[in-house]
């Protein structure tokens, strides 16, 4: 596949130093993308599904779609920047914000963040994010960090939840300002 990858210029193979994407990968990279987060989006805007059982849906329909479906899809739902899930959506230029964010697991006792995103690849997980009320928008507060990996306490719009450190990490915020 890399040597496919190779003879179509998406990437540069180096022995010992591994694969990139050449500019040209990137940008294909980055339109697969945004027909992903499109198609998540719409699905859960237009047609009503879930937010955690959009991931592999748009996995089977993002190769399908024709460019012309995926901007009309843009457009029906006000060409949003992030997916259901928070993560950004690439711009049809190619353009995509990638600032690097904190996760829970990195904040200290006492602070205050917003949920910005959260990984999408388990529908379980997603399932369980919702019903402590963590989604994108979201307020949380660091209460209790227990040591050795505990559980960190936070408060969650107003209520308090325990959440293992692994799921802390797999939820993104920013932090708010004082």
């Amino acid at each position: 596949m890399v040597q496919r990858l190779v003879r179509l210029g998406l990437v540069r193979s180096e022995r010992y130093r591994g694969a990139r994407l050449t500019a040209a990968g990137r940008s294909a990279a980055l339109q697969l993308i945004r027909r992903h987060r499109i198609i998540e989006s719409y699905l859960v805007e237009r047609l009503g599904f879930g937010w955690e059982d959009v991931h592999d849906e748009a996995e089977r329909l993002e190769h399908a779609a024709s460019d012309d479906l995926i901007a009309r899809m843009a457009e029906a739902i006000g060409n949003p920047t992030a997916d259901p899930h928070g993560a950004p959506i690439p711009t049809a230029s190619g353009e995509v914000d990638e600032t690097r964010l904190q996760s829970i697991a990195d904040l200290a006792e006492g602070a205050v963040a917003a949920v910005v995103r959260m990984s999408d690849r388990d529908p379980e997980f997603l399932r369980y994010l919702d019903g402590l009320g963590i989604r994108p928008g979201a307020s949380v507060r660091v209460l209790e960090r227990a040591p050795f990996a505990g559980p960190v306490t936070l408060e969650v719009d107003g209520v308090r939840h325990a959440i293992g450190t692994s799921a802390a990490a797999m939820v993104y915020i920013r932090r708010n300002r004082r």
